[in-house]
């Protein structure tokens, strides 16, 4: 009789099991981590929502393959290796990037292997189950990152949204006399404040409609923070930039009126970063971008070759983390743990099997 494992199981939209599920083996290439803990993303939670970007219109367009496990923000320990695996020992704590490359198509081959085709993130699709489990495998192309023994649980569960926060500043190609904003002071936003920070431009702005987060944006190194409740947001950037605007404008939150009050914000031939998912379509004035301020539109898609530095820099201190998973939950206690992401007082929720 095949060995069971407890699993958070994804069926159809508000429709997820906490449940068995058959404890996963490793082949030839694979890995089989204990899981250790695993951060609850946006995606997850707009997937249980029943996200049109996941869920699609039909079974035409639909991007999961459920049931599945879903958790993609996880690290673990190493309880089974197998055969021609190198380079990696039982008991060593491992942590994942989040997709799982094919290897074969073109983007792949030329390295940019974050672009893959196949785009099969960890707890969308049946062969890549995620992290909301007691166990979970690693497949042959997975890119596997060792984490240092002195990172807390915490600090490992924190390396893949870090990462995709670094992915998107790198994007941004900030400039010493760059004034750059950050929308949206979720986990991933607030890293990214810290991120923007280190690249020493004139000044980083951080912008959410939360109290709790303005002030660790703050921490994390933002030199003005506001309020889009408490004011014009594009008027005050403007007072800040003798008249200009700001030069960078990276979308962290997923607001439909965060891309209008952004490109109202940028200077002429200024640079708009988009990170963060909506749940819906967003419209906005497109001549703006072409006919009136020539800016230039950049897209960030997951952390292409960004978690060796993010390991270095938490290691080094540079990259902060404190104060960034603010709650922790069995996972047999999912359903308040997804609830809470919505508290006004939640970062980032950790799940722990």
């Amino acid at each position: 009789m095949a060995e069971m494992m407890k699993a958070l199981v994804s069926y159809g939209p508000y429709d997820s099991r906490y449940e068995d599920y058959k404890k996963p083996t490793a082949c030839e290439g694979e890995i089989v981590l204990k899981v250790k803990g695993c951060g609850i993303c946006a995606g997850d939670v707009k997937s249980y929502h029943g996200g049109i970007r996941i869920w699609g219109t039909s079974a035409a367009d639909r991007y999961i393959e459920a049931p599945c496990i879903g958790g993609h923000e996880f690290y673990g320990e190493v309880t089974e290796i197998g055969a021609g695996v190198e380079g990696i020992e039982l008991g060593e704590r491992l942590v994942s990037e989040q997709i799982v490359p094919c290897c074969e198509c073109d983007f792949c081959k030329s390295g940019t292997y974050w672009m893959c085709t196949r785009s099969a993130v960890f707890g969308f699709k049946q062969y890549a189950n995620g992290g909301f489990a007691q166990y979970i495998k690693l497949d042959k192309n997975c890119i596997n990152h060792k984490v240092p023994r002195e990172f807390t649980e915490q600090q490992a569960v924190l390396i893949e949204p870090i990462a995709c926060g670094m992915h998107a500043v790198e994007q941004a190609q900030i400039q010493h006399q760059d004034v750059v904003v950050i929308a949206g002071l979720g986990a991933i936003g607030t890293s990214m404040v810290n991120l923007a920070a280190l690249e020493l431009p004139k000044m980083v702005i951080g912008i959410d409609v939360r109290e709790n987060r303005l002030e660790m944006g703050k921490q994390y190194g933002a030199d003005v923070v506001l309020n889009p409740k408490e004011c014009d947001v594009a008027e005050e950037i403007r007072k800040h930039t003798g008249g200009l605007g700001c030069d960078v404008y990276i979308e962290a939150s997923g607001s439909p009126r965060s891309v209008t009050q952004g490109l109202e914000s940028l200077k002429n031939l200024g640079r708009y970063v988009q990170m963060g998912v909506f749940a819906e379509e967003v419209k906005a004035d497109w001549n703006v971008i072409g006919d009136g301020k020539e800016l230039t539109i950049i897209g960030s898609h997951l952390s292409g070759h960004t978690y060796h530095a993010v390991i270095k820099g938490i290691a080094s201190g540079e990259i902060k983390t404190e104060g960034l998973i603010s709650h922790e939950y069995r996972l047999e206690d999912w359903k308040e743990a997804f609830e809470k992401t919505e508290a006004p007082d939640a970062m980032k929720i950790m799940l722990v099997p």
